[in-house]
């Protein structure tokens, strides 16, 4: 009875299964950003599970339930880069000569991306029990090709909403999936070194440091216990009220962006016509303590 209540009182899991086929065209100009010249669709296909007390829809007034088939992207996908979402990406449109020691092409010109250039979808998270902080406890992924892994050139990012509809932006977080390296990474940018990004708040292709979060920022969720363990690196994702008498709490929209980050050294030639076929992010909730 103990065990069972604290399984109760102490977790609850949600996955989330993003089945994705991020492929890049035969075409490309040169390394660093895999410069698509051809059209191509990429077909994202999620689907969420819930445990009881979290639950799961793909719009806020949707039906909540312990599952959701969230929105299926059909797109030409270009590798981005930005240092915040919320600040918008940009893209490759211009090359330059390298110098010595630099790549023979240097990316130097840069415009806007356009939202067709990265996967985005939103989902809607609420509890139906007790308050709780909900943290990743991984995101798994495969690789189409092991000897050119595109994974180590993908990101994933969340930009939490405050609870209810409608409701401002509260914070975001940019995960790199894989920390392995491509075996032929090479950094491409005319500014800025590796570990740089482009700068959202420049246009003229001014990079800055950036650093994304990683596995070291998951919680740790064992499945035969239910115990959630969270570090001081655990990163709190949200965090869902309990409504009042009983009633499901407000809702906090969790806005999803999977994209190539350009501006990383694995983003390079080998990775065109490679497929990340499956990513997968869960989710645990953890009850706020009485």
């Amino acid at each position: 009875m103990k065990a069972s209540n604290h399984l109760k009182q102490r977790f609850v899991l949600a996955l989330l299964v993003l089945l994705v086929l991020l492929s890049t065209t035969t075409m490309a100009t040169f390394a660093w950003y895999i410069y698509n010249t051809n059209a191509h669709t990429t077909n994202v296909h999620m689907a969420a599970g819930a445990g009881a007390s979290l639950s799961i829809s793909n719009s806020y007034e949707g039906k909540y339930g312990t599952a959701a088939v969230l929105d299926e992207f059909v797109g030409r996908l270009n590798p981005v880069s930005t240092n915040r979402i919320t600040g918008g990406f940009q893209k490759v449109m211009g090359y330059t000569n390298g110098s010595a020691n630099r790549p023979n092409l240097l990316a130097s010109l840069f415009g806007p991306g356009d939202s067709k250039d990265y996967y985005q979808t939103s989902l809607f998270l609420r509890t139906q029990g007790n308050g709780m902080k909900v943290y990743l406890s991984g995101i798994g992924f495969e690789d189409g090709e092991k000897q050119n892994p595109i994974s180590t050139a993908i990101r994933i990012g969340l930009v939490v909403h405050k609870p209810g509809q409608n409701q401002g932006v509260e914070k975001e977080y940019i995960f790199a999936i894989n920390d392995a390296k491509n075996p032929q990474a090479d950094y491409n940018t005319l500014k800025g070194e590796p570990g740089h990004v482009l700068d959202c708040t420049k246009t003229d292709g001014s990079t800055v440091k950036f650093t994304p979060y990683t596995k070291e920022n998951f919680c740790a969720y064992d499945k035969k216990t239910g115990e959630v363990t969270v570090s001081s690196q655990t990163l709190e994702i949200c965090s869902l009220l309990a409504g009042e008498k009983g009633t499901d709490g407000q809702a906090v929209q969790v806005d999803i962006y999977i994209w190539l980050e350009g501006c990383d050294e694995d983003c390079t030639l080998n990775l065109v016509a490679t497929t990340l076929k499956n990513v997968s992010l869960s989710f645990v909730g953890k009850t706020n303590a009485k």
